[in-house]
């Protein structure tokens, strides 16, 4: 495998850039068939207007999801930014308390505490053990 050709998706950028570019292509798709489904609405053939509300459909889900794609790039951009300082200097830094302390120090993950039973009207006079 030769790692010297660059791909589309060899940093977060040019995934960014691409699906910038794939958000661009998804709306010019859903414009083409909201016209075609006005087109057709009053046409004899409805199964092809039932099929272009199912394709306008799927285009907007997949435009929901290259959306929610997008924003999840600029988090790790961001929070890439922030873990290795490729923000500006004076923005995000913590200075060290001591200068013993020359090292970043990487905080645990949060600790997530396990779901509690939901009440309901049904289970609201038993005990916990029978709830």
């Amino acid at each position: 495998m030769d790692h010297g050709i660059e791909t589309t998706f060899d940093s977060i950028e040019s995934a960014h850039e691409f699906l910038g570019l794939l958000t661009a292509a998804v709306i010019d798709a859903k414009r083409d068939i909201e016209a075609d489904v006005q087109r057709e609405s009053g046409s004899k053939f409805p199964r092809r207007l039932e099929a272009l509300r199912l394709a306008l459909y799927n285009v907007e889900k997949l435009e929901f999801h290259v959306n929610k794609s997008h924003r999840i790039l600029n988090d790790l951009r961001s929070l890439r930014r922030l873990l290795f300082e490729e923000r500006s200097a004076g923005t995000l830094t913590v200075q060290p308390e001591s200068a013993a302390m020359t090292r970043t120090e990487i905080l645990p993950p949060p600790v997530i505490s396990p779901p509690q039973p939901q009440m309901s009207r049904y289970n609201a006079g038993l005990p916990a053990r029978l709830a």
